[in-house]
């Protein structure tokens, strides 16, 4: 871990076409989550522009209202070998980032960088990078989860993209 980001890698048993598939599809994102934070895909269109904007419910037990809603804008789209999103929120929820009247983003980054690994298997990087968030929102406490949430998160994707491979 450094100071900016931490990273997990594993193996993922299915090509990197399948594992990006999974990634790009906001509806998988809730069973692919390892904290049990991401509840439903609000905007579940495909993935395929940078700055498209998918809209996700959320809960957690330290939020001032229980249940909310993130917007993750598309920073990286780069079919099979990256995709990455940072999250933010609008002026209607509880607790807005920024203030003003649009979307505002935290600064906090969710990337995977696949990379093929041998016939039908691909090595995923799943990195949660905090280095653009702004002095001022540095309040709380980077990473604000347990590390093995990476871990449990690349379990579970690899899970959803080998059952492809098999269905």
């Amino acid at each position: 871990m450094t100071d900016e980001h931490v990273n997990a890698v594993t193996t993922v048993n299915a090509p990197a076409e399948v594992v990006f598939d999974v990634l790009a599809d906001p509806s998988t994102h809730p069973a692919i989550d390892g904290t049990g934070w991401v509840r439903d895909a609000l905007d579940p269109q495909r993935l395929t522009d940078v700055g498209q904007i998918f809209r996700m419910a959320m809960y957690h037990d330290n939020h001032p209202e229980k249940d909310y809603e993130m917007a993750n804008r598309v920073e990286v789209i780069d079919p099979p070998r990256a995709i990455a999103w940072q999250p933010g929120q609008g002026p209607d929820q509880r607790g807005y980032l920024m203030g003003g009247n649009e979307l505002a983003f935290g600064g906090w980054i969710w990337r995977y960088d696949l990379e093929p690994a041998g016939p039908d298997r691909t090595q995923v990087t799943l990195t949660y990078d905090w280095s653009g968030v702004p002095p001022q929102m540095r309040d709380i406490e980077f990473p604000p989860f347990d590390v093995d949430h990476l871990d449990n998160s690349l379990k579970n994707l690899a899970g959803l993209a080998e059952r492809r491979i098999v269905s």
